[in-house]
């Protein structure tokens, strides 16, 4: 069994130290790895991400995250990344890494992903050039995920992502929103490569538990979800 602690949208900013490790420290006698499903700043500031990488610094197992729309707004993702990257926690955007685990593995795709509706109210990629790169967006980030998780031949397989892949997890939030918090495109990547779990943030108003139309468990980990510091989930049983 494989024990996956997992949460979004923790919004460090720079009064934020000392607001997440005392609830980590004895994180690694309960899970084996962390998963931060993005929004891991409030701004997108790399001074942000820094206290947060101050946070994460020393613990003994591995962290291993993407970022959200929040860490892009200032246009220094690179900046956060690299903050959390000086540290050790590893940084996803299309591609994957594999955590051997008491003689297991698991594998983490991950990306961003992006917006764009679901099935009935889903953009399309026609018309003028803003909508096309809208959703054409999506669709790379969908495409990359997939891709990352077919390469993947570990024991139990986890896509993380900040954006949802179904509107199941959004219940809560305004329907009109829904097309900007995430896209079903997402969904069908997963479903075609196969994964045992798909964790996202985002939706601070949703709901925790969804299922892709293919049957893969889906878990909204936003902090305002699920209302702690982590949620657990027991993999590979």
């Amino acid at each position: 069994m494989i024990r996956v602690a997992a949460v979004g949208d923790v919004h460090f900013g720079l009064d934020s130290g000392g607001a997440l490790r005392p609830y980590l420290e004895d994180l690694p006698t309960a899970a084996d790895v962390l998963l931060l499903a993005g929004d891991l700043t409030k701004w997108g500031d790399p001074a942000e991400a820094k206290v947060l990488a101050a946070e994460l610094d020393g613990l003994e197992l591995p962290v291993v995250a993407v970022l959200g729309n929040h860490d892009h707004h200032l246009d220094q993702p690179e900046g956060v990344r690299g903050a959390l990257e000086e540290i050790g926690v590893t940084v996803l955007e299309g591609d994957a890494t594999e955590v051997l685990v008491n003689g297991r593995t698991i594998g983490v795709a991950g990306t961003k992903g992006f917006g764009g509706g679901f099935t009935g109210a889903s953009a399309s990629e026609f018309g003028e050039p803003e909508m096309k790169r809208f959703v054409r967006a999506t669709k790379e980030s969908a495409e990359r995920l997939e891709r990352s998780l077919d390469d993947l031949g570990t024991d139990v397989r986890v896509a993380l992502l900040h954006y949802s892949p179904v509107k199941e997890t959004l219940r809560g939030e305004p329907p009109e929103i829904y097309p900007f918090l995430g896209s079903y495109l997402l969904a069908e990547a997963v479903d075609r490569a196969g994964a045992n779990l798909i964790l996202h943030g985002h939706a601070h108003r949703g709901a925790e538990k969804g299922l892709t139309p293919g049957g893969i468990q889906v878990r909204n980990v936003a902090q305002g979800v699920i209302g702690r510091p982590y949620n657990i989930y027991h993999l590979g049983a």
